[in-house]
């Protein structure tokens, strides 16, 4: 696979994984409904950005057109942003139609954001045990995890019925170099992010998943946590469990500060390994 789309081109996640499958020699076309078209300036993307609504499935079928895959990342990233109704309508629309036109036109792969949140985020109900990994699944508490719910239905459907592999990312909170400065402003109190079990991801190591993603020896549709190997916090894992979540079963012996939302799945299916860390950044 040579042609890729990387949708949400111009977005936070979107602009590194753009940059890492243009470094590993892929042919990439850049698209998102924002941005200004062809957009070349200092610290772009690297690529002509290509400016399309994905809520319309014409578009979605040219922007497709001529690709071997699709790295789909355009949807609101989050909660909060747009009303219920809004969040939910726009990104199952997007998904919808990014995921049938790419079996009208027979694309090879494709590779999509899913959420954390569809594990049961932000853990006003202690989740049923930890690590969480992907047999957690589904647990949406807003109408953007249901999204990525329905996305992964459709995902899962629209495989059976076209034998293209899907591969959905379930992607924590990213992070890139610029977020860690305020990562020491998290630590006075374990009750401020334990809606995501501590949890984050490098948006460095996000690329490197969606280009393993492309390749992996999947069938179907598949679904795997991606996550840093540590957690956001200065403490233990086994302590912040223990203060906040004391009822919760853990399932494993853990490392220190090792993550609490499982990437054992992923790095033995994807091959992923999480490479990168806010301890890289910050002086503790």
């Amino acid at each position: 696979m040579s042609r890729i789309v990387v949708t949400g081109a111009f977005g936070k996640t979107g602009r590194v994984v753009v940059a890492d499958l243009l470094a590993h020699g892929y042919d990439v076309v850049a698209t998102d409904a924002v941005g200004p078209a062809g957009h070349r300036s200092v610290g772009d993307l690297g690529t002509p950005l290509l400016v399309a609504d994905l809520t319309d499935y014409g578009q979605a079928v040219e922007v497709l057109q001529g690709a071997d895959a699709v790295v789909h990342l355009a949807n609101i990233p989050a909660p909060g942003m747009f009303t219920p109704a809004v969040t939910f309508n726009r990104n199952s629309a997007m998904n919808a139609n990014v995921f049938l036109a790419a079996q009208a036109l027979g694309l090879g792969r494709v590779v999509w954001s899913s959420s954390e949140t569809t594990l049961g985020l932000p853990f006003e109900i202690p989740p049923r045990y930890a690590p969480i990994d992907e047999d957690h699944f589904p647990f949406p508490t807003t109408t953007y995890a249901l999204s990525k719910v329905v996305g992964e239905t459709l995902a899962r459907e629209i495989s059976g019925w076209s034998a293209i592999p899907f591969v959905a990312l379930r992607l924590s909170n990213v992070h890139t170099e610029d977020d860690y400065a305020a990562v020491p402003g998290y630590w006075a109190d374990a009750h401020a992010r334990k809606w995501n079990l501590w949890g984050y991801v490098d948006a460095r190591d996000v690329a490197a998943a969606c280009r393993l993603a492309l390749d992996a020896p999947i069938t179907g549709a598949q679904s795997f946590v991606i996550a840093a190997a540590d957690t956001i916090m200065n403490r233990s894992s086994a302590g912040l469990l223990a203060e906040v979540f004391p009822d919760v079963p853990v399932r494993k012996d853990l490392g220190e500060f090792e993550t609490l939302l499982s990437v054992d799945r992923a790095r033995e299916v994807l091959g992923y390994s999480p490479a990168h860390s806010w301890r890289d950044h910050v002086q503790r």
